[in-house]
């Protein structure tokens, strides 16, 4: 049975920042160097920033973390959209399956909202994630209005079944506040309490509140953070595989066509076939609408004509009736004999429900009925008490006392009685020099008004008084709730219109279009609306453009078969040179395709092949090329990037070389030694890439290699101490068997040094050479040759001690005087870094543990090397 292969560590890390009232940060953002290199230690390489808005600290922030050498995304969460935050969670998780992730959300604009939506979409509850984001940090709120969008994301989760990512059950190590990054760090069953104090550190030095160590590619062994399930990982991580790989395939092989000459006579023929079709399609559906809609508003503007003249027949006909019992009521009867009263009414006309001569009481602000008159067998067949009469006087008063101004008013109070009913209100009593006295007051049942507003097909008929009442209309439910449509564009458009009449095209509330006419009847301002919805008056010319458009495809259809298969005796030959363009993308420039005949492709194809032996040997020379030159270097130089010149730096310079070469190689072979060195070089540029430094040039024997160019991956001087503890572990596996003449044991020296230099090409412009050059180089590789006297292996300057002692182990040694330096340097061995315990404890454990006998130097300076003195060890 296999071991499983040993994981990898990935991390999670989340801070935010809250702003105060003023849009100020209420915590500064943690930018430092510091914080920057626990990132780098803990492989981050991916940071994301959330905001809802930008400010000048934003902008830095995104500044500092692109020039430390992370790949930075910065998302605008401006409004709570569900599917932008999914697409942003989507890309957040699916970065951080490859590698440790940092989320920053900056600004708490809409971060309660978002952060708990992170949390539900990592598998979390609704009231778990609230209950999570509380422990984050006080400024974090949600707020009312944010509540249905979060419960609103949180179904669709559910209801998308490759949405939702379980959490992972194995896992039983809660996650807590971390002191490497501010803030917070999310994981499974994350704790943010932040009274909880840190767990002891493990021997590896990673902290057991650190998510555990994880490979994505062997994830089912191991608990996941955020709530992913090791299936999920893996099914994506396979999903995403297949779609570089074999459907990129497909993808590259069909995609060709388009620019093939059969696709060319097809798109050619199809568009001929489209725009002639089309126009003729559009020339039809053009005349035909402009015609129908002419129709449309003739017919309106019937309805309009037909259905006025027959509601401004009725009123005057209510008008001279209602009259009529008011002057019955004043000269026929004497005293208050009800049923005479309703027998007037019924008399006169059975649609009467109340009639009244009314005048200002007391104050001037009620009505006083002197007079009034009830249709009694009416108010009982539709369920109406004097009660609710007399209520519809009370909350009509303001509208029926325009009267006293000499107005006629018609006004719906439908809503006081459940049943489709106006109120008319007209002058009744008064001079000219007196004004009003009374007005005349009537209910009247609307039975008469509904047939001429009955529903015309797919035409609206409706009534309105003069300040936008609903007065009557088709649907008698709209009546009895009544309401004002001033804002429909049509009745605005009547009520300050000078004219009888008039018509135009609208659009409602709903964005529906409507063509609409009006007529006034003369009477209280009332006019007749009929309306038809455009896309119900010209369903049958779309019907035609729909069946016509049907017609047009079935005839490209047939267009496009014979076209394909005619043009396939065409095609070929170019399929052929698409197939081979393909494999030439792959790497295969070794085509083997015939010319098809003596014409223009057969000369095409001749000179391809041509072209393919010329590709590859331009990529061995590539090939070649990128053995010699770092890969980040090959490819600025491939951009023209790097030009004559140089740029000035801070980096980390390590110089490294065998000790007793010389005395090796006299008992091999050239082509032993050759054989010996490239084994050995091997070796030692790995530790070095694996740290993120590059090889300078190999000096023989000798390795020089730099941090921080072309660009800088965090804490330089670290990464080269840490590339150099690699040398040394990688150099005691390398002696392991070794030990014979042809297989000697070696031991190596390496001297590091942090400081500024001038990075770039040096040379003519015909033959350069991307170098480093300055006095931090030169003291970097006098240090080298101290390990020797010194009887180490990894010394360092102080100004490379400077940033580092916090984080490696080392034994301050004598200081010394370097050849071209006055004063006195101090250096330092590197027992190893302060978070391993197995590390050497002194000079005498490290020489013991590196074989290293005791240098002579420290015996006496007589049996020093006095024929060049490059260095001297001062007491």
């Amino acid at each position: 049975m296999d071991s499983p292969i040993k994981p990898i560590k990935r991390k999670f890390f989340f801070e935010f920042y809250p702003f105060d009232d003023s849009a100020k940060m209420i915590e500064t953002p943690d930018i430092s160097d510091k914080k920057v290199e626990k990132l780098w230690k803990n492989k981050v390489k991916t940071v994301f920033i959330l905001s809802a808005r930008t400010t000048d600290s934003y902008s830095r922030l995104l500044e500092f973390y692109k020039n430390k050498g992370f790949v930075v995304k910065n998302f605008h969460i401006t409004q709570l959209d569900r599917d932008h935050i999914t697409k942003i969670f989507n890309e957040i998780i699916s970065c951080f399956k490859k590698n440790s992730t940092l989320m920053i959300y900056y600004g708490d604009t809409l971060a309660g909202a978002v952060i708990t939506s992170f949390y539900i979409y990592s598998g979390k509850s609704v009231e778990e994630s609230l209950n999570k984001i509380q422990k984050i940090n006080s400024n974090l709120i949600v707020k009312e209005e944010e509540i249905p969008f979060i419960y609103d994301f949180d179904m669709s989760k559910k209801a998308r079944p490759n949405a939702e990512i379980k959490p992972d059950q194995k896992s039983d190590k809660p996650i807590h506040p971390s002191e490497d990054i501010k803030n917070t760090t999310l994981g499974v069953d994350a704790s943010f309490d932040k009274n909880r104090k840190d767990e002891p550190n493990r021997e590896d030095g990673s902290a057991d509140n650190e998510l555990p160590d994880t490979n994505i590619e062997h994830a089912a062994f191991l608990p996941m953070p955020m709530g992913i399930s090791p299936e999920k990982v893996n099914g994506q991580a396979k999903s995403a595989e297949i779609k570089g790989g074999t459907e990129a395939v497909k993808d590259s092989r069909f995609g060709p066509f388009y620019s093939s000459l059969r696709f060319k006579l097809i798109s050619i023929i199809s568009f001929i076939i489209i725009v002639a079709i089309s126009s003729m399609i559009f020339l039809a559906t053009y005349f035909f609408k402009s015609d129908n809609k002419i129709r449309v508003q003739e017919s309106n503007h019937s309805i309009t004509e037909i259905t006025a003249l027959k509601v401004k027949s009725e009123f005057i006909s209510i008008i001279e009736k209602s009259r009529l019992i008011a002057r019955a009521m004043l000269d026929n009867i004497r005293g208050n004999d009800k049923k005479q009263y309703s027998n007037i009414i019924i008399r006169n006309d059975k649609d009467f429900i109340f009639v009244g001569i009314a005048v200002k009481g007391r104050g001037g602000s009620s009505l006083k009925f002197i007079k009034s008159v009830y249709n009694t067998p009416l108010m009982k067949k539709i369920q109406i008490s004097q009660k609710s009469v007399r209520a519809a006087h009370r909350s009509n008063r303001k509208i029926f006392f325009r009267s006293f101004n000499s107005e006629t008013v018609i006004h719906n109070i439908s809503y006081n009685f459940k049943n489709p009913v106006i109120g008319l209100s007209l002058p009744f009593q008064g001079s000219k020099k007196e004004g009003v006295k009374s007005v005349l007051i009537s209910y009247i049942k609307l039975n008469r008004f509904l047939d001429a507003f009955s529903s015309a097909g797919i035409t609206k008929i409706f009534l309105i008084n003069g300040r936008g009442d609903i007065i009557a209309h088709t649907d008698s439910k709209i009546i009895v709730s009544g309401g004002n449509y001033i804002n429909i564009p049509i009745i605005k458009m009547m009520i300050k219109s000078t004219l009888n009449n008039g018509q135009t095209r609208y659009r409602d509330e709903n964005n529906i279009i409507h063509l609409g006419s009006f007529r006034k009847i003369g009477i209280a301002g009332c006019g007749v609306i009929a309306t038809v919805e455009e896309e119900k008056a010209f369903q049958e010319v779309f019907n035609i453009q729909r069946r016509n458009i049907y017609l047009m495809i079935i005839v490209l259809s047939f267009a496009i078969l014979i076209v394909f298969f005619f043009g396939k005796s065409i095609t070929t030959p170019i399929i052929r040179l698409v197939n081979a363009t393909y494999k030439i993308k792959k790497g295969e420039y070794n085509v083997d395709i015939e010319p098809a005949a003596k014409d223009e492709i057969g000369e095409l194809t001749i000179a391809f092949i041509e072209m393919g032996k010329g590709l590859a040997e331009r990529e061995k020379i590539k090939k070649a090329f990128g053995k010699f030159v770092n890969p980040e270097l090959a490819e600025l130089l491939i951009k023209d990037e790097v030009k004559l010149g140089g740029e000035r730096k801070t980096i980390a310079i390590l110089f490294s070389d065998i000790r007793s070469f010389t005395a090796i190689s006299e008992d091999l072979e050239p082509e032993e030694v050759v054989d010996f060195l490239n084994e050995y070089m091997t070796i030692m540029v790995k530790c070095i890439d694996d740290t993120s430094g590059i090889v300078d040039k190999f000096i023989g024997d000798a390795i020089m290699a730099l941090w921080g160019v072309p660009v800088s991956r965090g804490n330089d001087s670290e990464n080269a101490i840490n590339g150099a503890l690699q040398m040394r572990n990688a150099l005691i596996e390398f002696n392991k068997g070794r030990g014979s003449l042809k297989k000697p044991i070696i031991s190596i020296g390496c001297g590091i040094n942090t400081g500024p230099v001038l990075a770039g090409q040096i040379g003519s412009e015909d033959r350069m050479e991307y170098t480093v050059i300055g006095d931090a180089v030169n003291l970097a590789s006098r240090i080298e040759a101290l390990n020797k006297p010194m009887g180490t292996d990894i010394l360092i300057t102080e100004d490379t001690y400077n940033q580092v002692k916090d984080i490696f182990a080392v034994k301050k040694m004598k200081p010394i005087k370097v050849k071209g330096k006055e004063k006195p340097q101090q250096i330092y061995a590197v027992l190893g870094r302060l978070t391993d315990r197995k590390r050497p404890e002194n000079i005498e454990e490290l020489r013991k543990f590196l074989n290293i006998k005791k240098p002579p130097i420290i015996q006496g300076k007589d049996e020093l090397d006095q024929k060049e003195v490059k260095y001297e060890i001062l007491d």
